[in-house]
């Protein structure tokens, strides 16, 4: 049987889907940083950000129509734009054409809660020389690049700075700089850009957090992977998928109403979750054992070649909800479609 039906929104399932997700983010970036060091995960999440930039950058600024607008102000109001979407708070203040700011208030999305306090600095930086730094380049504007005035991490009130397009052409090391002593303008929202004028019922509007959480997650493993190796960076990921599950098991049950006690309740539980992916997975029983299949993993769209490590990684998450759901459960990967089976598929019992 179907756990769900594809036709409907399942608004608790995709709640519950983001949270794990952006808990997910977060746990890893700290499991690097502090089981690598704060190199290592600073250079994760350059890459994490700079391959999410060169992905989505230009065909969103495209699709924004927001790609005739000068360079600093373009790059502005997408990052505002984008991230409102997401539901991350973000502010944008207009100065002229060749300047605008962007600024992102505590509490910060990515580093919600007491995280904040186990991010290093160069971690933050990193992000900003992934994307902020690049966008010159990206829109081939030599002139473009970005000044940060503060850090969160630092205890500055909020991530800020200004996109600013000079008069001359910048060298390598100019795209991404600093200036702690200046100091982003107040935010008037009635000033700043309109979000797109999309009505969005209850239910795509949670999608669509679902979705920004999740494509951090599409970046994120595979580039842990890549950049630390299948068996260091695999492991991280997957000693911080476990935790996240298990410790977001009661979060995650509230937002699904409950899940029913023994191994059927958590492949109820299960199934709906993988439906909720936007997954076409089916729960079958046979006798006392549970069985979820699915041909589709719509986490890693657009992800192709990658290690079996990333799934080995993602699918901790599951294990850790599993294990506080019951200690004595058997959650097992019976069949791998990245290993030339026709499904994903487990066996709950």
């Amino acid at each position: 049987m179907s756990n769900a039906d594809a036709c409907t929104d399942d608004i608790p399932a995709y709640r519950a889907l983001e949270r794990l997700y952006h808990s997910y983010l977060t746990g890893l970036i700290l499991t690097i940083s502090s089981r690598a060091g704060a190199s290592s995960a600073a250079d994760v999440v350059f890459h994490m950000f700079r391959r999410q930039q060169q992905a989505n950058f230009l065909p969103a600024l495209k699709k924004l129509g927001l790609e005739h607008l000068p360079h600093a102000v373009a790059s502005a109001q997408y990052n505002y734009i984008v991230n409102r979407v997401g539901g991350v708070r973000v502010e944008y203040v207009y100065e002229n054409d060749q300047k605008a700011w962007i600024r992102y208030p505590p509490p910060r999305w990515i580093w919600w809660g007491t995280a904040i306090c186990g991010i290093p600095s160069e971690v933050s930086r990193a992000m900003l020389a992934g994307w902020h730094g690049n966008n010159g380049p990206a829109l081939r504007n030599p002139r473009l690049g970005f000044v940060c005035t503060g850090q969160t991490v630092d205890s500055q009130p909020g991530l800020e700075g200004y996109y600013r397009e000079y008069d001359r052409d910048l060298s390598p090391n100019e795209l991404l700089m600093y200036s702690p002593g200046e100091r982003c303008p107040r935010f008037r929202i009635e000033e700043a850009p309109r979000l797109p004028e999309i009505k969005l019922t209850e239910g795509k509007k949670q999608k669509s957090l679902r979705n920004y959480a999740g494509t951090y997650i599409n970046a994120i493993v595979p580039v842990t992977v890549e950049r630390l190796g299948p068996d260091m960076g695999g492991h991280y990921a997957k000693a911080a998928a476990r935790l996240v599950g298990m410790h977001m098991y009661d979060e995650v049950a509230s937002l699904l109403g409950g899940i029913e006690p023994g191994p059927l309740g958590f492949a109820k539980a299960f199934a709906r979750l993988a439906t909720g992916q936007g997954d076409d997975a089916v729960l079958e029983m046979q006798g006392a054992t549970a069985y979820v299949r699915q041909t589709s993993w719509r986490l890693m769209t657009g992800r192709d070649n990658l290690s079996p490590a990333v799934f080995d990684a993602c699918n901790e998450l599951w294990m850790g909800l599993a294990l506080a759901h019951d200690r004595f459960i058997h959650f097992d990967v019976i069949e791998r479609r990245d290993r030339g089976d026709a499904f994903w598929a487990w066996r709950i019992s």
